[in-house]
C-alpha cells in the first residue's frame, strides 16, 4: 500500500499544541503506513512551538515551524480574536507551500486529507486547493462542540444575539442538545458575549459544519449524552480521547523541587491550586482571599500564582519575583509547614503525585481531562474561553466537581468579571474537595479508571481511532 500523509495545523498555545502532537503520535503508531506533518505557526505569546520542535519523534512524525507572515501584527495591537485570526489567515501562503513541497517528489507520500484546530479552521480553504477533506480538531468537550453549533444556529434562524447588554445577566436558560440541563446565559463564553469575539466564534462554527468531521478530546463514557447528540450530524464525530501531554518527563527537572516537597507529604492531603498557562489574578485583593482561604482550611497546598502581563498585551503570564509583595504579610512564614507557592507548576506531575487529593482549576478542558484520568476531585473556578461552560458542566451535569463558581470571568472585551470570591467560599470548596469518602471523589474515581480503559485496545476511544483511521483510508 503507498503511504499516505495527513497535514495537520494547530492553533499555537500549549493548550492546543500539545494535544495535537499527542493525537498524531497516536495515529502514527495505530497506521505503519501513514506519516503526519504537523505545521506549527510561531506565536509572540507563546513559546510552547519552539520547545516541541526540539524534541524527538517516531520516524513518521515530522514538526515543521513556519516563518513568520509577512504581517505578524506583532505589535498586539488589533483585538486578541482579531489578533488570532490574522495570525492564522497571514500562515496560508506558508502552508501552501509546504504541503506543496511534502507532495513535490515522485515517492512523495499520497496527501489524504487536513486536520485543522477548531480555530484554525480557515485552513479549509487550503485543502479544498489540494481536493482533499478536512477534518477538525477539537480540544474542547464535545458539549462545547454541540453548544457552538446550536448558538450558531440560534443566530442565524432566529437571530439569538447573544451580546446585548446585559445578556449574561439575563436569566434566560437555553435548551442546548449537547446538554441534558437548561444553559443559563451567564455561563456562555466570553466568545459568545462580546461583539468582536462573537465574529471570530460564529464564523469557526460555520466552518466547522462544513467538515468532513470532527475529532473530539473527550471519550463517550465522560459524555455519553453529548456524544449521543450527535447522532443526525452531517458529519462524523471521533471521540478519542482523554488525549494528555505525554512529555511531562522534558519538564520533571524544572519542577523537581517541588515534587520532592510532596515526596515528603501524606498521601491525599494536598490541594493543588492552578489556573493554566493563561490564567491569572490582576486583582490583589482576590490573591489576598485565596491565601486567607487557605490558611484558615489548615490544608496542605501547592499555589500556581502566576504576575499578569502588562496591561493590553496577548501574553502568557510570568512568575512573580517576589511573592511577598502580592500576599497577605507573614503569609508565607505562617504556612512555611503545610504549603508552597510557586510559579509555573508541572500541572500533570503534581496531579499525578500520590500526596496530592484535591484540585482547584480553572477548568480548561485539558486540566479536566487531566484531573479525571489521575482521580483528583475538582474545585471549580473558570476564568476565560468556554471554561463557564466546562465549569457547569463538570459541577451540575457530571457530579465529578465541587463548585466555587460558575461565572467569574477574567477581563474580557466588554464583559467584566463579577467581583471578588470571598475567603469564606473559597474555604468552604477546598473542604469539600478535600473530603475523604466524598461522592465526587468516589465518582473521580470510577472515571479515572473508566478513562484509561477507553484507550486500551477494545476501549471506547481506541475504536473510534480505528474508525478514524478506515474513514480516511476511504477518502480516494
Amino acid at each position: 500500500m503507498k503511504e499516505l500523509q495527513l497535514v495537520f495545523v494547530p492553533l499555537p498555545g500549549m493548550g492546543h499544541l500539545r494535544p495535537t502532537v499527542e493525537f498524531a503520535e497516536l495515529l502514527v503508531n495505530h497506521h505503519e503506513n501513514l506519516s503526519i506533518t504537523i505545521l506549527v505557526i510561531k506565536a509572540p505569546y507563546d513559546p510552547a512551538g519552539d520547545a516541541l520542535t526540539s524534541l524527538s519523534f517516531p520516524k513518521r512524525l515530522h514538526l515543521i515551524l513556519l516563518p513568520p507572515p509577512n504581517h505578524p501584527n506583532s505589535d498586539h495591537s488589533l483585538n486578541p480574536a482579531s489578533f488570532i485570526d490574522s495570525l492564522v489567515e497571514n500562515q496560508k501562503l506558508n502552508v501552501r507551500q509546504a504541503v506543496s513541497a511534502l507532495i513535490s517528489g515522485p515517492d512523495s507520500p499520497h496527501l489524504t486529507g487536513f486536520v485543522v484546530d477548531m480555530y484554525c479552521s480557515t485552513m479549509i480553504d487550503v485543502a479544498n486547493e489540494f481536493g482533499v477533506p478536512t477534518v477538525g480538531f477539537f480540544t474542547a468537550s464535545a458539549a462545547f462542540l454541540g453548544y457552538m453549533l446550536h448558538i450558531h444556529t440560534l443566530r442565524d434562524q432566529d437571530n439569538v444575539d447573544t451580546t446585548v447588554l446585559n445578556f449574561k445577566d439575563s436569566g434566560t436558560e437555553f435548551a442546548i442538545p449537547s446538554f441534558k440541563n437548561p444553559v443559563p446565559a451567564s455561563v456562555f463564553p466570553g466568545a459568545a458575549l462580546d461583539k468582536e469575539w462573537a465574529t471570530f466564534f460564529y464564523l469557526h462554527a460555520s466552518r466547522l459544519k462544513k467538515m468532513k468531521g470532527i475529532i473530539i478530546n473527550t471519550f463517550e463514557e465522560l459524555e455519553p449524552h453529548a456524544v449521543r447528540s450527535f447522532c443526525d450530524a452531517d458529519f462524523s464525530i471521533y471521540p478519542v480521547g482523554p488525549i494528555l501531554s505525554g512529555g511531562e518527563n522534558q519538564t520533571v527537572q524544572r519542577g523537581s523541587d517541588i515534587i520532592e516537597w510532596l515526596n515528603g507529604q501524606p498521601p491525599r492531603s494536598v490541594l493543588f491550586l492552578c489556573f493554566g498557562s493563561m490564567g491569572y489574578f490582576d486583582d490583589i485583593d482576590q490573591v489576598t482571599q485565596i491565601a486567607h482561604a487557605l490558611e484558615r482550611s489548615g490544608v496542605s497546598f501547592v499555589w500556581s500564582l502566576r504576575k499578569p502581563p502588562p496591561k493590553g498585551k496577548v501574553a502568557a503570564p510570568k512568575d512573580y519575583s517576589n511573592l511577598e509583595k502580592v500576599l497577605p504579610e507573614g503569609f508565607l512564614e505562617r504556612t512555611a509547614e503545610i504549603g508552597r507557592v510557586i510559579g509555573w507548576a508541572p500541572q500533570a506531575q503534581i496531579l499525578a503525585h500520590e500526596a496530592v487529593g484535591g484540585f482547584l482549576s480553572h477548568c480548561g478542558w485539558n486540566s479536566i481531562l487531566e484531573s479525571i484520568y489521575y482521580g483528583q476531585p475538582m474545585a471549580t473556578w473558570p476564568l476565560y474561553s468556554e471554561q463557564q461552560l466546562n465549569a457547569f458542566e463538570l459541577a451540575r451535569e457530571l457530579d465529578l466537581g465541587v463548585e466555587i463558581c460558575l461565572d467569574y470571568r477574567m477581563e474580557f472585551g466588554n464583559v467584566s468579571r463579577s467581583g471578588v470570591v470571598s475567603a469564606e467560599r473559597i474555604e468552604k470548596a477546598i473542604k469539600q474537595v478535600m473530603e475523604r469518602e466524598s461522592e465526587v471523589r468516589k465518582k473521580v474515581k470510577e472515571m479515572s479508571e473508566i478513562s484509561k480503559r477507553a484507550l486500551m485496545e477494545g476501549g471506547s476511544s481506541y475504536s473510534h481511532l480505528g474508525r478514524f483511521v478506515h474513514d480516511m483510508l476511504n477518502w480516494g
